[in-house]
């Protein structure tokens, strides 16, 4: 794994979490009466949909490479799909999003028990003073059912990313997106089913939206989690919480209060401060490997 990957892959997790942001922001257009499970459905559909021309290349033996673990994320997938609808439907987004946000801090300490990486201090400080401003948003006296259901979307957003690297290297990113969704459908479909709503195709369009984002945003997690250890680039993933403010006031008069910007800064702080540790700690590596090869 290459110590330069790490800007590049931070740079491409910004980029994937504001546009993950927008993607939030329509499931958000539903409202609370919507039928979660067939919205799920549809997204999971779309996102098939969009995905297949890029994998029609595919052989059958690499299609089925490393299935088991591709079963286990698309259904953790799906899991987080279903409350993220949940949460979006009652909290504000930026509150939302706060919790969301958890993810990174969450992978921290999976990423040492799963794969045994070990914690810098700077990712330790940066973990600690983030978890710090999640807290200050989210005021954990009002926690609420919905508060809830977004910790798990955090949860299952951790367990997806750390289990990217499980994946077979020689499959694509469209491919593994696929399969995701593909796999998931079954259980989405039972879920609608079970649900005992009538059927309503008129969210597809919205739900298709959603996907299309979304699956810019998965797609940046798995370039990104290939590219570098999930404890050098975690903390990117703050960076949409500013995107949630900026959308929220804008499409749903959300007006943050004080509370709510500071705790912003203070997830955001670390993260720019990490990001200057970690090119110092590259730029140091790479004069010391230089005098080694001399």
């Amino acid at each position: 794994m290459k110590n330069h990957s790490v800007g590049f892959a931070m740079t491409i997790l910004i980029i994937g979490n504001l546009v993950a942001v927008l993607s939030d922001a329509l499931i958000k257009t539903m409202g609370k009466d919507a039928a979660v499970f067939q919205f799920v459905f549809f997204r999971q559909l779309s996102a098939v949909i969009i995905l297949l021309p890029f994998c029609l290349r595919v052989t059958k033996e690499s299609f089925f490479v490393g299935l088991k673990w591709h079963f286990v994320r698309a259904h953790v997938w799906l899991l987080g799909a279903v409350f993220m609808v949940i949460s979006l439907s009652t909290l504000p987004l930026a509150t939302a999003n706060a919790i969301f946000y958890a993810a990174p801090l969450i992978m921290l300490p999976l990423a040492m028990l799963v794969y045994g990486e070990k914690l810098s201090r700077p990712s330790i400080a940066a973990g600690i003073i983030g978890f710090a401003g999640v807290l200050v948003i989210v005021r954990p006296t009002d926690i609420s059912w919905a508060a809830f259901g977004a910790l798990v979307v955090a949860f299952t957003i951790a367990v997806n990313n750390l289990f990217i690297r499980k994946l077979p290297t020689q499959q694509s990113v469209a491919q593994t997106l696929l399969l995701t969704n593909l796999i998931g459908m079954p259980a989405s479909l039972a879920l609608a089913l079970w649900e005992n709503k009538p059927w309503d195709w008129s969210p597809l369009i919205t739900a298709s939206g959603s996907s299309a984002l979304i699956l810019v945003y998965a797609a940046t997690c798995v370039v990104a989690y290939r590219a570098a250890e999930s404890n050098k680039i975690a903390s990117a993933e703050y960076s949409g919480l500013i995107g949630a403010v900026i959308v929220g006031y804008l499409l749903f008069n959300e007006v943050p209060d004080v509370t709510t910007l500071m705790g912003t800064v203070m997830i955001i702080a670390p993260l720019l401060w990490l990001a200057k540790v970690e090119r110092k700690q590259h730029k140091k590596d790479s004069i010391q490997a230089i005098a080694v090869n001399e």
